[in-house]
């Protein structure tokens, strides 16, 4: 690893820590600021030596002085089809997470103990799960076992998170009660995660909080406010220690990724590159950096069906030209399937369907012209 990335991955797990420090503190003066402060820089320096990690530039041409922000380390790690290592719904958490950090650091924002909880765990273990997938590393070699957020306040799923929040800025806007900017401090810190998930950066306007204000007041649910929130949830793994939180896609939600341009809807994260810039690798390409040849290749996407996940794989139309062609997703999955396969089972699996598939489907594994290759 180069020491640039190294230095920062140590960062990294030096803010981490502290946040979790932060977080499970006894009392509150400065606390939950303090731990977004400090989970959202554990992020940003995880990103950057991610992205060095990965033969990516943490500076832009020109500029050689200043490293990247925090949305662009995001930007790229999403759709930088050379380094890319986050998912979607990552990229929501992360996103989340920075705009609750800049309205603790630059202005107010009043958070429940379930909120912060929730946006600790799953920063917790989004750490952990690109600690893994970037550098081959576990948590535990940054930090002793038993560190984790502690709250006496048991987790629970974001709908119903949501509907106590609403609830309790109902309760907040009720007549006589002259707590309105308490009030609208909650909405903020609900409206920054409804806004992460369309893939709308930074916090809402003081004209777009009262708004919300006024709708809650005029009985207004809060999926009618906050419709990107119904489009994910959070799905937990394990319990006690080993509890894991991560965002996920509702079952039966049309969630749609937004392009450069096309306007909003429940969208998903941070606005995507043209297609071209996201599946960027054909099959020899995929045979090269595995190391196979091409039949093997493609005995493997078959043998994980990924022709049939539009994450991994893409038919791009370039004038009257098809080009098959792979995402890195696609990459991450053949290379660690790779290593556990049995790949003589893979290869006679992959030519009973080639002697079995009906006339011009079957596959070859010899070479093909760009246009036509699987």
């Amino acid at each position: 690893m180069r020491r640039e990335a190294r230095q920062l991955l140590d960062k990294a797990g030096d803010s981490l820590l502290l946040g979790i420090e932060v977080f499970n503190r006894p009392h509150e003066r400065g606390r939950v600021a303090a731990t977004l402060i400090l989970m959202d820089h554990a992020f940003e320096m995880l990103l950057k030596a991610a992205i060095l990690h990965r033969g990516g530039s943490i500076r832009e041409t020109g500029r050689e002085n200043q490293t990247i922000g925090f949305s662009l380390c995001v930007r790229r790690a999403l759709s930088d089809s050379k380094i890319a290592f986050l998912t979607e719904e990552q990229s929501i958490t992360l996103q989340a997470l920075n705009s609750l950090r800049d309205a603790a650091q630059h202005h107010l924002v009043t958070l429940s103990e379930a909120s912060l909880y929730l946006h600790a765990q799953t920063g917790v273990t989004l750490f952990r799960d690109l600690l893994d997938k970037v550098f081959g590393r576990k948590l535990v070699s940054m930090m002793p076992a038993r560190v984790l957020p502690v709250s006496t306040t048991p987790p629970v799923d974001l709908m119903t998170l949501f509907a106590q929040e609403h609830e309790a800025v109902r309760q907040l806007l009720r007549p006589g009660s002259r707590k309105a900017q308490l009030a609208e401090q909650r909405l903020r810190a609900m409206s920054i995660l409804d806004r992460a998930i369309k893939g709308e950066e930074g916090q809402p306007t003081a004209a777009q909080l009262k708004a919300l204000s006024q709708a809650v007041r005029q009985g207004r649910s809060w999926k009618d406010l906050f419709p990107g929130v119904a489009a994910v949830n959070i799905t937990a793994d394990g319990s006690g220690p080993t509890l894991s939180l991560r965002l996920s896609k509702q079952e039966g939600v049309a969630v749609k990724v937004t392009k450069d341009g096309e306007p909003g809807g429940a969208a998903i994260a941070i606005r995507r590159v043209n297609d071209t810039d996201i599946f960027t690798l054909g099959l020899k390409d995929l045979a090269k950096k595995l190391a196979l040849n091409e039949f093997e290749a493609s005995a493997l996407v078959y043998h994980l069906g990924l022709k049939s996940d539009p994450e991994a794989f893409k038919v791009l139309k370039i004038g009257a030209s098809k080009h098959p062609r792979y995402s890195q997703k696609a990459l991450d999955a053949l290379h660690k399937t790779k290593v556990s396969a049995d790949m003589p089972a893979v290869r006679a699996a992959y030519s009973r369907r080639n002697k079995t598939a009906p006339s011009g489907a079957k596959a070859s594994s010899t070479p093909q012209t760009p246009s036509t290759q699987a």
